[in-house]
C-alpha cells in the first residue's frame, strides 16, 4: 500500500528540514520551492497534507500572499489538510486570510516539532 502524500512548500525557509518528521508520521514527502510548481503538483497528485509558509507580500493588490492563490486550488480537493507556518509579526495579515479561508493548523516560528508531528500524524491516523 502506498503512503499518502505530504507536500511541503518551502519558498523562503530558514527553519529545520521537517522531512524526517513527516516521514516518521507515515507520509511520502515531496518538497517544492516555488508556488506555481506546487500548485501544479496539487492539481496532479491531490496531497493529503500541504505544509506551506505564509509570506505576506505587500505588493499584492488583491490578496495577502501566494498562499491565497494556492488555497483556491486546494478548496476543490476533498480531505486535503493545510498546515501553515508564519512569523508572529504577520499574524494580523494572516487574520485577513483566516477570515475567508480555514487551515487545519497554524504554527508560529519557531515551529514546535512535537506539535507538528502530532498534527500531521493525526491526519494519517498514525
Amino acid at each position: 500500500m502506498s503512503k499518502p502524500l505530504l507536500l511541503s512548500i518551502v519558498e523562503i525557509g530558514g527553519y529545520p528540514d521537517f522531512r524526517p518528521l513527516y516521514e516518521k508520521a507515515g507520509f511520502e514527502v515531496l518538497v517544492e520551492t516555488r508556488m506555481r510548481k506546487a500548485m501544479t503538483t496539487i492539481k496532479r497528485r491531490a496531497p493529503r497534507v500541504i505544509v506551506a509558509e505564509f509570506n505576506f507580500q505587500s505588493d499584492f493588490r488583491d490578496r495577502t500572499s501566494s498562499l491565497e492563490s494556492m488555497m483556491s486550488v486546494v478548496e476543490r480537493i476533498a480531505d486535503t489538510k493545510v498546515v501553515v507556518f508564519y512569523e508572529t509579526e504577520y499574524r494580523h495579515q494572516l487574520e485577513r486570510l483566516l477570515a475567508v479561508r480555514s487551515f487545519y493548523r497554524t504554527f508560529t516560528f519557531p515551529v514546535p516539532e512535537e506539535e507538528l508531528l502530532s498534527a500531521v500524524s493525526a491526519v494519517n491516523g498514525a
